[in-house]
């Protein structure tokens, strides 16, 4: 009920600072991110507001948090590289931070002075968002690539399976998931390079004999990524009633794949090399706060569960609107998809009960994906190898183009957000 008054009391007021309602960054959202600068090379942390990055190492060091003591006993931790040491302080001092930076730009800020009249300090920590650049807001450890999305699991399983046999029946008994590569993990705007691989050319030809070729069927998946920020010892279980307290916050996720590698190497190990050259997340992290207010029911699981993923609220998924692009070489753009992240029918509670039943110890900074998110209708599935249907069907797109899977010089562009008017929580603006 708290996270819900704040937005509202967020997304009604106005801010000295001129943000646009239909900015994904207002005053309801404060997204946290690492930056660097032209005059200053050192990445650094900083909260996107509207059009603008405001760089939290210069506010701090300027005094920026002297009206709050509780946070200026840990400033340091804002000179940082990473998110890391930020998040591992936990939920608690992430919502004083995020509450007390909304107070400072409000047009009625209690603390006017601090930013609002400091002309010297609003003209160097203020910068405009064209002129930052972004990158990996956190250290990560760990990267695990859960299969959340029941359509799409019912989707792909059908293509390759039927429909009476698309989920595997382990399916709803537990979330599954693999192991990705932490250090291919990249941010948003990085050139990646189409992977080469064993495929092969016939499936159905015997003997088998793979090539070794570039990947011909480059596929994106549309996820959500979480950031964790509190860990568990070794031999220890996250309990999945407590296991909300160890989220930081949300990302956008794109889980390049490389379709036709993905097929010849899966067996009997599951994803390796058509998954490790490449995963994208967006710049900004979205505190578990922020979203708060837009938890809502997610898919239902109708298999009785094991206790330790039994959850009491049904609520457990987060509304949130995604879209994808696609923006060929000849400059066309194309809306290809539309879905929802609360496609998902394992919450990330439930997924990090189950990562954890093991004794596996997570770490701030893991990153967790949910899997890609579909939904049910034409255009909202959230791959080019569902919306191609294998690659049978080629999407039309402007400018009389087609794609079954991404040519070379294609942009991916995904957004999301929740909320509306000039209460907007999203990851891009």
């Amino acid at each position: 009920m708290h996270a819900k008054a704040e937005v509202e009391m967020f997304s009604g007021t106005k801010s000295w600072l001129s943000i646009s309602p239909e900015s994904h960054f207002s005053l309801a959202n404060i997204p946290f991110g690492i930056i660097s600068t032209p005059t200053n090379s050192k990445p650094r942390p900083a909260v996107a507001i509207g059009d603008h990055a405001l760089d939290l190492s210069l506010f701090a060091q300027n005094n920026g948090f002297s009206a709050a003591p509780g946070i200026e006993a840990d400033i340091q931790i804002f000179s940082d590289e990473t998110l890391n040491a930020f998040a591992a302080k936990g939920q608690s001092f992430h919502r004083e931070v995020r509450m007390y930076l909304q107070a400072i730009f409000t047009d009625d800020t209690p603390h006017p002075t601090i930013l609002k009249t400091n002309e010297k300090l609003k003209s160097e920590a203020l910068i405009a968002l064209k002129d930052v650049q972004t990158h990996l807001p956190m250290e990560i450890g760990d990267y695990t690539d859960f299969f959340a999305g029941k359509n799409h699991a019912f989707n792909v399983g059908t293509l390759f399976r039927g429909p009476e046999n698309a989920l595997n029946s382990n399916y709803l008994h537990l979330p599954v998931a693999y192991h990705g590569r932490a250090s291919s993990v990249v941010v948003s705007g990085t050139s990646l390079k189409r992977p080469w691989g064993q495929t092969l050319s016939d499936p159905k030809a015997e003997p088998k004999v793979p090539n070794f070729t570039p990947c011909k069927r480059l596929d994106i998946e549309l996820e959500l990524g979480m950031f964790v920020c509190k860990g568990n010892a070794l031999g220890e279980q996250i309990d999945v009633k407590s296991a909300s307290r160890y989220i930081f916050g949300y990302v956008l996720m794109n889980d390049w794949s490389a379709r036709d590698i993905q097929m010849w190497e899966y067996v009997p190990l599951g994803p390796f090399n058509a998954k490790n050259f490449g995963t994208t997340i967006s710049a900004w992290v979205v505190l578990a706060d922020a979203l708060a207010p837009f938890v809502t029911k997610g898919m239902e699981n109708f298999t009785p569960l094991h206790t330790y993923l039994q959850q009491d609220d049904v609520n457990n998924a987060l509304d949130i609107a995604l879209e994808i692009d696609i923006t060929t070489s000849k400059g066309n753009t194309t809306t290809i998809s539309r879905s929802n992240a609360k496609h998902l029918v394992w919450s990330w509670p439930q997924m990090l009960a189950h990562h954890t039943v093991s004794g596996c110890p997570m770490r701030p900074g893991d990153l967790l994906g949910s899997g890609t998110i579909s939904g049910t209708e034409f255009q909202t599935q959230g791959s080019l190898l569902e919306l191609s249907q294998g690659g049978k069907i080629p999407l039309k797109l402007e400018g009389a183009e087609e794609r079954r899977f991404l040519e070379d010089g294609d942009v991916v562009t995904i957004r999301g957000w929740s909320g509306k008017g000039a209460g907007l929580v999203g990851f891009v603006n």
